[in-house]
């Protein structure tokens, strides 16, 4: 194996001759470095090396990604971290080999049409630093994917077809302008570590309990002030949450509203409640009408009594001491978990650690 690096120190010539050492390396030359040379545009003598592994131009100047690029089938690893890139290249797709691309610290602001289609194996994606407001639907198509970082960007929200990436097991989205996660999350059943620092989201969605691997997650400095039922039961090992107005256990008295239910919810609990208990005759005439299929499909069921309802009527809070198994923010003693309730009758059945919400 032949194996070519220039040090950030070099003057320019040498990258140059550097350049034409790996050209006579041929097919034996399997890395080539040339990172800090305020290289301006890709060498297209590249086509020349077909056997090159790894290809490092980081800390460079360079704005485009040359088309001779494709011909390097073997490449497992790219680095074009710190350059002037706009886009995330098209030419990678014909990089079939690659595992491993970086992008870091450009400017990059899209994903060029096509540029997922052919990096089946690639397993790690690094895009910190950059101006992506959004990702596109053909990510789904990294299968392999298993470490994806898009810290210090603009999104503001997560496109569903990420949640089926189904082996992956890191994700980071630190500092850009999520406002919600999608429910479609409870689909990553490989990953093991989110970061969501310094984002914009008030609630998790309830399927976010369903990431049985998860063992690190930073939410801290977002705006959350509740977690959804059974978010105690992760098997977390980390668990960061500083900066987030969570609701704090100081009861007060409030004043309750007068019960009144819409025509509506009280269908839809008599329906939902009967199909429960198996009545046969609503369960073969339910079959004809699909729209109330689709509305009492998305109904709740009550923490207390546990019939279903439709709207939510009376959201209540629980407060549970985190894991013992959880290394925690130092400030967090209870973590507040939803509740929802379908009638004040249950809301006075209550136990004695569940409490309304209450605007003070």
């Amino acid at each position: 194996m032949i194996i070519f690096s220039l040090f950030y120190f070099s003057p320019k010539p040498m990258a140059e001759r550097l350049l034409v050492r790996a050209l006579k390396g041929g097919k034996s030359t399997k890395i080539l470095t040339l990172n800090g040379k305020k290289i301006t545009k890709m060498p297209s003598t590249l086509e020349k090396l077909p056997g090159l592994k790894t290809l490092d131009l980081q800390n460079n100047l360079i704005p485009k990604v040359s088309p001779e690029i494709s011909t390097l089938t073997q490449l497992t690893a790219l680095n074009l971290g710190n350059n002037l890139l706009e886009e995330v290249p098209e030419e990678v797709k014909y990089l079939s080999s690659l595992k491993t691309l970086h992008l870091f610290g450009n400017r990059i602001r899209r994903f060029a049409s096509g540029a997922c289609d052919g990096l089946q194996n690639l397993i790690l994606l690094n895009l910190n630093n950059n101006q992506l407001s959004w990702i596109p639907e053909e990510v789904r198509r990294l299968k392999s994917l298993t470490y994806l970082s898009i810290n210090h960007n603009q999104l503001a929200s997560i496109p569903r077809e990420l949640c089926f990436l189904e082996n992956l097991s890191e994700l980071q989205l630190n500092y850009n302008q999520l406002i919600c996660i999608p429910e479609e999350i409870k689909f990553l059943k490989m990953l093991q570590k989110l970061l969501l620092v310094r984002n914009n989201i008030d609630v998790l969605p309830e399927g976010f309990c369903d990431l049985i691997n998860l063992r690190i997650l930073d939410i801290a400095g977002n705006i959350i002030q509740i977690f959804p039922p059974g978010f105690q039961d992760l098997k977390l090992r980390e668990f960061y949450c500083e900066g987030n107005p969570l609701f704090l256990k100081q009861p007060v008295n409030a004043i309750k509203q007068e019960e009144v239910w819409s025509l509506q919810e009280i269908t839809s609990r008599f329906i939902m409640n009967q199909l429960a208990e198996k009545n046969p005759f609503l369960m073969q005439a339910i079959e004809w009408y699909p729209e109330v299929r689709s509305t009492i499909s998305q109904g709740r069921k009550c923490a207390v009594c546990g019939k279903s309802f439709l709207t939510i009527w009376l959201e209540c809070v629980e407060f549970v001491p985190p894991s013992k198994n959880w290394k925690i923010s130092r400030n967090l003693h209870l973590v507040p978990l939803q509740v929802l309730i379908c009638s004040y009758k249950c809301f006075n059945k209550r136990g004695p650690n569940l409490f309304g919400i209450a605007q003070v």
